[in-house]
């Protein structure tokens, strides 16, 4: 492992995932160490709880980066994941009792990010050094007109994939030699789940909730569905209450029209001339650039650039069909990947500089 340089600040950032938790050691910017601990999907399921799970994989993490020569006894900050906890404003939070006792109830629990916190406070607590988490998937900056449904009961809530959006919309700022803050940007990050952003001024006021069922479908969530239709699938007695939501968000979308949510496979079957497998692709791409081109009006059409980001940007098949839909709208830009690990890191380390002041969990 290599030394820890001089007057840098040493901190592991974390993402656990649904079978897998990616870590990395960084100090200040640069990346020492970047590995993912696979995990037993059945050994998980064990656990009945994704809390539950908190033991096993802290302890699989402890390890790895032991075998790596790590003494976490250097590091000075610990960021996870955040989870499913209430909504907040964006930033960098210390992770304190009140984020502890929200991330063991049973909707911050519905995702293994619900680990994150529990897991970073367990190895910072001891070490007497910050736990933090940062613009965790509920970061809400939405503004009041876009909260109505049309249906009294409901409300839209925000629930999109911050973390990546946020850390893209700084380097891109970083890049062009602006401020994030001056700038009007709309993000589409396309992975698993897919969330098209809004960023007016440094603020999201705007994104589908492609966890519980808006936007475009996705390689394994339906997106939003016509509602008559979907009220009388629920009273049709075929599914019950667990499995409709898994129709929405699990194994909806990609997945439900051909059986399996890997791209690179679908790519393949199109290939090889699936016109089905085609279609499906056209489809959710159709949508994507839609929800794109609903973001740019939520912006007053007045957007500094397009960005598209998330593992389905490294296909040009994907990103060449978007633009092709979208780029008269305002310019272009791809960053491929969703390096959510190096997001943490970054907040934890502008905390530990003193550029950005952490917020406390109320």
């Amino acid at each position: 492992m290599t030394e820890k340089k001089q007057g840098a600040f040493r901190i592991l950032a974390f993402n656990p995932g649904s079978t897998s938790t990616k870590f990395g050691i960084y100090d200040d910017e640069d990346c020492i160490l970047i590995e993912t601990v696979r995990h037993d999907a059945e050994k998980l399921n064990s656990f009945g709880t994704i809390p539950g799970q908190k033991e096993f994989r802290r302890d699989a993490m402890l390890k790895s980066l032991s075998d790596a020569g790590v003494d976490i006894k250097t590091l000075d900050a610990v960021a996870g994941r955040g989870g499913l906890i209430k909504p907040i404003p964006s930033g960098i939070y210390h992770i304190n009792d009140r984020m502890m006792e929200d991330l063991h109830t049973s909707k911050a629990a519905m995702h293994a990010t619900c680990l994150g916190g529990l897991i970073a406070s367990e190895i910072a607590t001891p070490l007497g050094i910050p736990a933090y988490i940062v613009d965790p998937v509920v970061v809400d900056e939405m503004e009041p007109y876009t909260r109505l449904s049309g249906v009294p009961e409901i409300d839209r809530v925000s629930v999109f994939h911050a973390l990546n959006q946020k850390a893209i919309a700084r380097r891109y700022a970083s890049e062009h030699g602006k401020k994030y803050e001056d700038l009007n940007l709309v993000i589409a990050h396309l992975g698993g789940g897919i969330s098209v952003g809004a960023h007016r001024l440094g603020k999201v006021i705007d994104a589908n909730n492609g966890l519980y069922g808006e936007g475009p479908f996705t390689p394994e969530r339906s997106g939003g569905v016509p509602a008559m239709q979907l009220i009388d699938l629920c009273f049709s007695g075929k599914f019950t209450q667990a499995q409709l939501k898994k129709k929405i968000a699990g194994e909806g979308g990609v997945k439900a029209y051909l059986g399996t949510s890997d791209v690179p496979e679908v790519l393949k079957k199109e290939k090889e001339g699936d016109d089905f497998a085609k279609l499906v692709l056209d489809s959710m791409l159709y949508q994507i650039s839609k929800e794109i081109g609903a973001m740019v009006v939520a912006l007053e059409c007045n957007v500094d650039a397009i960005i598209i980001t998330g593992g389905l940007a490294y296909s040009e098949r994907v990103t060449d069909t978007i633009k092709n839909r979208v780029s008269k709208l305002a310019k272009v830009h791809l960053y491929p990947g969703e390096d959510e690990v190096w997001a943490l890191a970054g907040g934890a380390l502008r905390a530990l500089r003193g550029e950005a002041k952490p917020l406390e969990y109320l």
